[in-house]
């Protein structure tokens, strides 16, 4: 590997969404990494959100996993590949090839995705290998091939920019696709005549750009674009010129739709009359329509059918692959279109070919001279773990995921893991909570050691570039794979030098045959030599060879991949949701927080990020919390059949009564248990083998308990004995929240945190159950604890810098126990703008002082012009103000 230059700026890509933001990383003498938007990257313009703009701050090798380890004990490259590639062989010798399985991951480069379903599907002769992409974009790669004839997003964020009106389905876009928000955000300042629709059960920070939010009930969003379905058919806002020429079982799907028979449709949607026929005529009267759907669509039991009614109503009006018009789906992780590229599902083949279509096989099989190919699907990620369970696979390879956090009835999954006979783990972080399940443990590469490509989710294929040596014995993913494929005898076929050499075939093999009749071409790029792969630009697919690289859009004149050429109206019933039983009277909905990705192996390194949500909640509605006896800042249980997590209750009144929303994003890494998806019923769509994750029942119930506490920790304490907690990374230590059932535990529990200093100070009242106490060395500060019987009112931020480092002085060491920021040291209040540390206090302070608009914030307190992604939450913040202002003024109006 040669070595990276000092001082030298590196163009790669942000390892987190599915926008696929260009980034410049730097790489200064010193050893500090900065990080920037790249101004000449077509997805983002320069812009980056908080996560991506606090990137240069998760570098650090803290927990880093740096060397093989055979159960538990450190070993060598060649000693554990050999036991990887031998055990694997022993299953398909004594068990046959579907006895073995490997689950990846969105985050992996396409090149590691290319090389293990190569290996795979090609060489051993399996198609079990799933991805965690399973659980966020499956519904739509099954919705797109039913209508599309194969996986095709038709249009590009720029149609965002130039449509009239934006329909946002199950998207929370503000918070899950930050950079794809503020292009919104800017194309409708500058024009006004723009709208915005957002369907969503949820109020959250996108519904503040909206102009019409329907709160609909979850898993009825079928009843809903059926009905616009027949509006627009009783409208006479058909085309039905693209209908007869491009489109076929168009009269068979009107008629499933039904009659628009809006009071109807009111009753299963439980939105009111009026907001449904304002959203058909808006989209009646709009050509320009763009339809983006994310997560709330596909993660259901029958998010596929939500896909295609989505997709009929744009084949219907012909709003398809043109300028501002289309349906769009955007996925959650970095990589997720580039394992559909290559068929990291386990029922596709690479290059988007159909593991159901023989042709398509024979593609493959000739362009690989494999000695077999597999030839029916393989193990879906729901059902592989099922089969993981019953015994049925030997050995499993886990790569770049937490199944035991993320998939559906995590705690079962850690069962199958801990009865399956042999696990390899490739992972990055030494504390994942795979780690412990793994028999053979592979050091991975993680991002800005990494070299390879990723595509986002308007078919934009871009380079991620290494700008950091790789550290002790760490290898990138595509390395393990072709290593043991080689032990196991496949040498020849997996020869591979570089990336480079992976990418050149990748692209070969789109091209092999195809001669336009597949989507999927980037046949272009074949032929690359070493040095411009590592020059390449980023381009859209298609690129086939000799075209010129252009943008493109799919199906504005038909084109269709199916047989007939022609697209497929997908006739679609709604199903109505099952009820809610008795013992599990909520309905369970999970999702993402702002700074916060997946299971926080990279953000929670950093304090910046952690410090806009510390702790992982429960958003209760206010009738539902005053029925329970919850009280804001209360612990509350949220129990399914298959598991329980306990969690700070969040009263509020964004989510609709009956309903409760938990982040995916908590592990037992940083709190005590909080793995949501423990909780998560292991309910699939039966089309797309997804999920459904935003539809649980659950119990809810008030956890009792006889103390709380919060401290503020110089060092992350080893044990933490406390029935609840949850702990995050600030300034100069951590902070920590806990409580315990039984008042006796509580010195106890203090006690086993360990020492934090000689000098320490302490305050007890007895009669309120009152207990503080803080540590100092050397006269800094060490640990501060605040205890109480009911939960700690302690201003968060002001505590959280206590931990500076500087010298306190005797007379001022009271103001700790104190609990409160003293006249001279204002409290922030709870963080809004992670990139410069404004808090709600200081934010309120300014509106109340004039500035009055999110600009005007911005010029007082920096708040929301860096990234940008706090400054929808800015504007709720300055309309709650505002709404406050006017009832105080009606009030002195009536006094």
């Amino acid at each position: 590997m040669t070595e990276i230059k000092t001082t030298e700026t590196v163009r790669t890509t942000c390892p987190y969404c599915g926008v696929g933001c260009g980034v410049l990383a730097t790489r200064h003498e010193n050893g500090k990494i900065t990080v920037a938007g790249d101004p000449d990257h077509p997805s983002n313009f320069g812009r980056l959100c908080s996560k991506g703009s606090a990137l240069g701050e998760t570098l650090s090798l803290d927990g880093r996993l740096l060397y093989p380890e055979i159960a538990g004990e450190r070993s060598d490259w060649e000693t554990a590949l050999d036991l990887v590639a031998h055990r694997f062989s022993e299953a398909i010798r004594d068990h046959g090839p579907d006895s073995v399985a490997f689950y990846v991951s969105g985050q992996i480069l396409t090149e590691d995705y290319y090389v293990a379903n190569k290996l795979i599907k090609g060489f051993i002769g399996s198609a079990n290998i799933d991805t965690n992409s399973r659980l966020c974009m499956a519904s739509s790669v099954a919705g797109h091939r039913r209508a599309f004839g194969a996986d095709t997003v038709p249009g590009t964020y720029e149609d965002l920019e130039l449509a009239d009106l934006v329909v946002l389905v199950g998207s929370n876009l503000a918070w899950c696709h930050p950079v794809l928000f503020q292009r919104l955000e800017s194309a409708k300042a500058a024009n006004p005549a723009l709208r915005i629709v957002v369907i969503d059960p949820r109020q959250t920070a996108t519904t503040s750009i909206a102009d019409l939010h329907l709160a609909l009930k979850p898993d009825t969003d079928v009843a809903l674009f059926n009905g616009l379905l027949a509006f627009l058919s009783e409208a006479r806002a058909l085309d039905l010129n693209y209908i007869n020429r491009f489109t076929e079982e168009f009269e068979n799907t009107i008629q499933a739709a039904g009659p628009c028979e809006i009071g109807a449709i009111a009753e299963k949607t439980g939105l009111s009359r009026q907001d449904i026929a304002l959203f058909y005529k808006m989209v009646a009267r709009t050509e320009k329509t763009v339809t983006v759907y994310s997560q709330g669509v596909n993660q259901s039991v029958v998010g596929t059918d939500k896909v295609n009614a989505i997709l009929n109503t744009h084949l219907a009006t012909g709003r398809i692959g043109r300028p501002g018009m289309g349906p769009f789906s955007v996925t959650g992780q970095p990589n997720a279109m580039g394992g559909r590229e290559v068929g990291g599902l386990a029922n596709m083949l690479a290059a988007h070919m159909g593991l159901d279509n023989a042709d398509h096989r024979r593609i493959v099989q000739d362009f690989w001279q494999s000695p077999v190919i597999a030839d029916r699907q393989g193990l879906k990620a729901v059902d592989l773990f099922k089969a993981v369970k019953a015994g049925r696979i030997k050995a499993l390879w886990v790569m770049a995921t937490s199944p035991v956090d993320s998939l559906p009835d995590a705690d079962g999954i850690a069962e199958a893991l801990t009865e399956c006979p042999f696990v390899v783990v490739s992972e990055v972080t030494r504390d994942a909570d795979m780690v412990p399940f793994a028999d053979v443990l592979l050091p991975a590469a993680a991002w800005g050691e990494k070299d390879g490509t990723v595509t986002n989710s308007e078919r934009r294929i871009s380079r991620q570039r290494r700008f950091l040596d790789l550290p002790g014995e760490v290898r990138p993913d595509w390395w393990h794979f072709s290593e043991v494929a080689r032990k196991m005898g496949f040498e020849a076929a997996f020869s591979y030098p570089n990336a480079a050499a992976i990418f050149r075939e990748h692209a070969a093999l789109s091209s092999h045959r195809n001669g336009g009749m597949r989507d999927f071409d980037i046949g272009a790029y074949k032929g690359v030599s070493d040095a411009q792969y590592d020059a390449l630009t980023p381009f859209q697919w298609p690129q086939a060879a000799g075209n010129a690289a252009s943008q493109t859009r799919f199906f504005a004149n038909g084109g269709f991949f199916t047989d007939s050429g022609k697209g497929r109206f997908v006739p679609v019933a709604f199903r109505t949701p099952r009820k809610l039983e008795r013992a599990y009277p909520f309905l369970l909905n999970t999702g993402r927080v702002r700074d916060q990705w997946h299971t926080m192996t990279r953000t929670a390194k950093t304090s910046r990020l952690t410090s806009h949500i510390a702790e992982p909640f429960a958003e209760l509605h206010p009738q539902d919390a005053d029925r329970l006896g919850v009280s804001p800042a209360d612990l509350v249980e949220v129990k399914s059949p298959h598991g329980t997590a306990l969690v700070r209750a969040l009263v509020t009144e964004r989510v609709r009564p009956g309903e409760v929303f938990v982040p995916m994003h908590w592990t037992d890494q940083f709190a005590s248990q909080a793995r949501i998806d423990a909780v998560v019923a292991p309910e699939t769509d039966p089309h797309s083998g997804q999920p459904g994750s935003k539809f649980t029942p659950v119990a809810v119930s008030k956890r009792e308990m006889a103390w709380f506490g919060f401290a503020v920790l110089s060092r992350r304490p080893e044990a933490i004995a406390a029935d609840y907690w949850a702990i995050a990374p600030i300034e100069n230590g951590y902070r920590l929240e806990f409580a315990g059932r039984n008042e006796a535990d509580l010195r106890t529990v203090v006690s086993a945190l360990g020492t934090f200093g000689d000098d320490q100070l302490s305050i007890e009242d007895t009669v309120n159950g009152s207990f503080r106490q803080a540590f100092w060395q050397e006269e800094r500060l060490q640990a501060a604890f605040f205890f109480s019987r009911r939960p700690v009112e302690v201003s968060r931020q002001w505590a959280c810098g206590l931990l500076s480092g500087e010298p306190m002085a005797d007379n001022r060491r009271s103001e700790v126990l104190a609990g409160r920021a003293p006249a001279d040291r204002p409290d922030p209040g709870a963080i809004v703008c992670s990139c410069f540390q404004v808090g709600c206090n200081q934010i309120s302070d300014a509106a109340r002082c004039g500035a009055g608009s999110v600009a005007a914030i911005g010029e007082t307190l920096k708040a929301g012009t860096n990234c940008g992604s706090c400054r929808s939450e800015i504007q709720t913040l300055l309309d709650t103000l505002a709404t406050e202002s006017l009832d105080e003024t009606d009030l002195a109006k009536a006094g």
